[in-house]
C-alpha cells in the first residue's frame, strides 16, 4: 500500500487481515513498510486508494455488504515470497478469490482502480518490505530467506474484508464486512 505523493491527507482502503502472518512479517514491516509503522496491520489490499471509503455513505457501505455477501470466505496459505521491482511479499494461494474480489470492486467502483489504475495487473500479494534501492531489497530478501523457510505456509481463512482509513493519522479499522457462505 505505497503512498503516493499526490494522494489525499485521508485515505481508505479494503483488505483482508491476515494475523496469522504478524509473527513471521511484524518486524520487517514495521522497519520496512510506511504503512506498518502507521498502524495497519499484515494484509492483502483489495482496493487502495478506496475513494469512496474516507467518508463512505450508506449506499456505498449498503453496496458493498451486498457485493460481499455473496462471496464464500475462502481458506488460502502463503507459501512462498517473492519480488517486485521495489518490493518483498508473500504470496497467498490461491490467487483467484483475491483477483475475484478486486474485480468485483473494480466493476461497482469504477471510480476507484486499484492502486489509482497505476498497475495493468494486479497481483495479490502480502507486502513485507518496500525499498527502491535493488540492491537493499536483495539484502532484506535473503534476510527474510533465513528466517521464513520453516515457517511456511501460513494458513489463514479469508471470512473479512476491512474498511481501513487512516483518517486520525494512523489507520484503523472501520467496518468489515463478512463474506457470506
Amino acid at each position: 500500500m505505497k503512498g503516493r505523493r499526490d494522494s489525499p491527507a485521508v485515505e481508505a482502503a479494503l483488505v483482508v487481515l491476515v494475523p496469522e502472518a504478524e509473527p513471521l512479517v511484524r518486524d520487517y514491516r514495521r522497519e520496512y513498510d510506511p504503512s506498518a509503522a502507521k498502524g495497519m496491520p499484515a494484509h492483502i489490499t483489495l482496493n487502495y486508494p478506496f475513494l469512496p471509503g474516507a467518508d463512505p455513505s450508506e449506499t456505498t457501505l449498503g453496496t458493498l455488504r451486498s457485493l460481499l455477501a455473496g462471496v464464500p470466505s475462502f481458506p488460502f496459505r502463503l507459501t512462498r515470497w517473492a519480488l517486485f521491482p521495489d518490493l518483498l511479499y508473500l504470496a497467498p494461494e490461491p490467487e483467484d478469490p483475491f483477483r475475484d474480489l478486486v474485480a468485483r470492486f473494480q466493476k461497482a467502483f469504477p471510480d476507484s482502480p486499484p492502486y489509482g489504475g497505476g498497475h495493468s495487473e494486479i497481483i495479490p500479494h502480502l507486502t513485507i518490505a518496500q525499498e527502491d534501492d535493488a540492491v537493499i531489497l536483495e539484502g532484506i530478501s535473503s534476510d527474510f530467506q533465513v528466517g521464513a523457510e520453516s515457517r511456511l505456509p501460513i494458513w489463514s481463512q479469508a471470512s473479512q474484508v476491512w474498511l481501513m482509513d487512516n483518517r486520525k493519522g494512523r489507520w484503523s479499522r472501520q467496518t468489515s464486512f463478512r463474506l457470506g457462505g
